[in-house]
């Protein structure tokens, strides 16, 4: 048994919450035109905020597998099991519940998921496969960060391209392509950050300024895109992103620098039951807002029982399911 690391537990608990509070606001922000501008950029806000959720994830993993321990069959047959149990729950809510095709989905269902969240169990399944191969080292502050600047940012194929007298200057090309290669990358800088020694005060405050500013960039950014084309674009949105790659870095430090020393008892009820949760919470969400079990007369209260009520159902799912699940095979 692996002795527990309290900044991990709460990291993962704060990006499930994150996960849920990003497809609880998603109706807002891709309704632009049928709610108020104030709700709208509320939802914004909020969604913004929580772009780093997936990020977190592919860090934690990085942390946990790309050291001296890497994924073993355990893990291989846990995430295979997982895709198939999750798929086969989704399939089961599209069947009895939805007018989608069932067909269909079986028929593309290793070209893409049953259920649009589930895509992140074939994602994960890179780090794992991947992980015997990768050791990261011990590297000092200042090299970490300037890698960071140059794959993060100045190289970033998703960084809004900037021209001077029609010369394109940025993004640098270094032939970087496909989210793949990013999921991997937030791995490795998961284990570099976490054995790195960043309990320094300054760094801390520097980390939260860094995360306010990158979430005030995101949602900014995402007005600006809205009102520019007339309509909802995730060109800020990108979980590959420059701005939600800074915003990643900076809460994960945050987070092993003030998060370290006890597991945050909600933090860790959620930590514990984060598999079940994100395999459950957006039937749940589905569910609510095609019934029209939602409030939508009052966005804020709306939004907040969304999120609540999906919670709730995704958690005492979990716990059920864990009731079952001994092993903890797909809980």
């Amino acid at each position: 048994m692996q002795p527990k690391i309290f900044w991990i537990d709460n990291a993962r608990g704060i990006a499930c919450l994150m996960v849920v509070m990003i497809h609880t606001t998603t109706w807002y922000i891709t309704n632009a035109q049928s709610v108020s501008p104030l709700t709208w950029d509320l939802a914004n806000v909020l969604n913004s905020a929580s772009r780093v959720s997936v990020p977190l994830f592919f860090m934690i993993s990085g942390y946990l597998f790309f050291g001296e321990r890497s994924a073993q069959p355990r893990h291989f047959l846990r995430i295979a099991l997982c895709i198939l149990f999750y798929s086969t729950v989704a399939l089961a809510y599209i069947s009895l519940f939805t007018s989608i095709n069932v067909g269909l989905s079986l028929k593309n269902l290793l070209q893409k998921p049953v259920f649009y969240h589930l895509w992140f169990f074939f994602a994960i399944a890179v780090i794992y496969l991947v992980s015997p191969l990768i050791q990261v080292k011990n590297i000092s502050g200042k090299m970490l960060l300037a890698l960071m600047v140059v794959l993060g940012i100045l190289a970033n194929p998703n960084t809004i391209s900037q021209k001077i007298g029609g010369v394109e200057w940025l993004p640098i090309n270094l032939y970087i392509s496909g989210d793949t290669v990013y999921y991997i990358l937030y791995g490795m800088l998961g284990r570099a950050i976490g054995m790195m020694n960043t309990q320094k005060r300054s760094l801390t405050w520097i980390s939260a300024a860094l995360y306010i500013t990158t979430v005030f960039v995101i949602s900014r950014g995402t007005l600006y895109e809205l009102r520019w084309r007339g309509n909802f674009a995730d060109t800020w949105y990108l979980y590959c992103g420059p701005a939600v790659f800074i915003c990643a870095v900076s809460l994960l430090t945050l987070v092993k620098n003030t998060l370290d020393t006890r597991t945050i008892p909600v933090l860790g009820l959620i930590s514990r039951h984060s598999l079940g949760i994100y395999g459950f919470h957006a039937l749940i969400i589905h569910a609510l807002r095609t019934n029209g079990l939602e409030l939508k007369r009052w966005p804020p209260l709306d939004m907040l029982w969304i999120f609540s009520a999906t919670l709730a159902g995704s958690l005492l799912l979990s716990i059920l399911l864990q009731r079952i699940d001994t092993r903890r095979l797909v809980s």
